[in-house]
C-alpha cells in the first residue's frame, strides 16, 4: 500500500504539465458579447479569432481599468490570455 501512495505522488506533477496543455476553445459570439456586457463593454469589442484560440481580445483604445480587470480575470478563469488593444496606427497612403 505505501507504494501505491507514493507513485501517486509522483504522477501529480505530470497532470498539472497536461492540465495546462488543454486546448483552448472558441466562445460564441453570444458569451463573449454576455462577457462584454457585464464588463460595461459594448457589443463586439470583446472577441477571439481562430488562429489563436487562446487569446481575447479587448478592442477598445479608451478602456477602463476596471474593464480590463474584468476582462483578465474572466480570461484568467476559462484559460485564456488577454489581450488590450490600445491604439491603432493606419500607414499614410
Amino acid at each position: 500500500m505505501r507504494m501505491a501512495g507514493a507513485s501517486f505522488w509522483a504522477l501529480v506533477p505530470a497532470f498539472v504539465l497536461l492540465s495546462a496543455c488543454v486546448t483552448a476553445r472558441m466562445h460564441s459570439e453570444a458569451e463573449l458579447n454576455g462577457v462584454g456586457e457585464r464588463c460595461g463593454l459594448a457589443l463586439g469589442e470583446l472577441f477571439q479569432d481562430e488562429s489563436e484560440k487562446r487569446l481575447v481580445f479587448l478592442f477598445r483604445p479608451d478602456s477602463t481599468r476596471e474593464q480590463r480587470i474584468c476582462v483578465a480575470s474572466w480570461a484568467r478563469k476559462n484559460g485564456l490570455k488577454a489581450v488590450f488593444v490600445n491604439a491603432i496606427n493606419y500607414p499614410e497612403t
